[in-house]
């Protein structure tokens, strides 16, 4: 599939990656997936154990969809209860993928990135594909690099907060020094506006929850979503213009009447 992203060996048909997390029903979420055409949906594991019976429901409807899942551990706060999460989710979806998350503090829900690690590297072993939730932090996406990491998850902004891409340096700098890593922006976007800054920064994907999901309208807000993701990619493969401080005429001088 050409100009498609490849992790794994696997072509995701698009660039949008959507939590399924949060929606006002089931119906709206189906109809939202439907409308982004997501490369993949993220699951909780440890959500829907927790969701009193209406687990199976719900992977029967994720099934129905036949978009790809990636399975989290979010709600793990060590290593040790993520390492366990992620052997469970293999189980029960079947996939060797899975989003890390180990988060640290609950009013910023960033990452713990000393568990992060530890948990990396032993599910790498294990054979694991994984996504790490991360900050834009460089030294530890070399640490996750070198870990076997073929995927780096850093956020744009804490998740929920709507906020953007903060450190767009920051961004550029990961995507300048991990040019064969999977690039993905995850969480803290409000805006189709921010997905397509992601995706203009050199990120390979976005992925995205919330802003769907609390949308006066998921559904158009999904599609907008979808349409910025693949705007923004457009842009970074035909080259931004540099910004400058001086303007710089855009109709030629050449031949003006004196």
């Amino acid at each position: 599939m050409e100009g498609a992203l490849v992790i794994d060996g696997v072509a995701l048909p698009t660039r949008l990656f959507l939590g399924t997390a949060g929606y006002p029903s089931p119906d709206v979420l189906n109809r939202a997936i439907e409308a982004a055409r997501p490369g993949l949906v993220t699951v909780s594991l440890r959500r829907e154990q927790a969701g009193g019976g209406t687990g199976a429901k719900f992977w029967d409807l994720i099934r129905a969809t036949g978009v790809p899942v990636l399975p989290n551990t979010a709600g793990c706060a060590t290593a040790r209860d993520a390492i366990t999460t992620a052997h469970m989710a293999r189980e029960v979806f079947g996939t060797h993928w899975i989003k890390l998350e180990t988060i640290a503090d609950d009013y910023t829900l960033a990452p713990d990135s000393f568990a992060l690690a530890e948990a990396a590297g032993a599910l790498v072993q294990d054979g694991f594909t994984v996504f790490p939730y991360m900050t834009e932090d460089l030294a530890l996406a070399q640490k996750l690099y070198a870990l076997g990491c073929r995927v780096l998850m850093p956020w744009g902004a804490p998740i929920g907060t709507g906020r953007g891409v903060e450190a767009p340096g920051r961004l550029k700098r990961l995507r300048a020094r991990f040019p064969d890593a999977a690039l993905v922006v995850d969480a803290g976007l409000g805006a189709p506006s921010h997905a397509a800054a992601a995706m203009e920064l050199g990120a390979d994907a976005v992925l995205l929850n919330t802003a769907v999901a609390r949308a006066r309208d998921p559904v158009a807000m999904a599609r907008a979503f979808a349409q910025a993701v693949e705007a923004g990619r457009a842009a970074y493969r035909a080259g931004l213009i540099a910004p400058q401080d001086a303007a710089r005429p855009s109709t030629p001088v050449v031949g003006r009447p004196l």
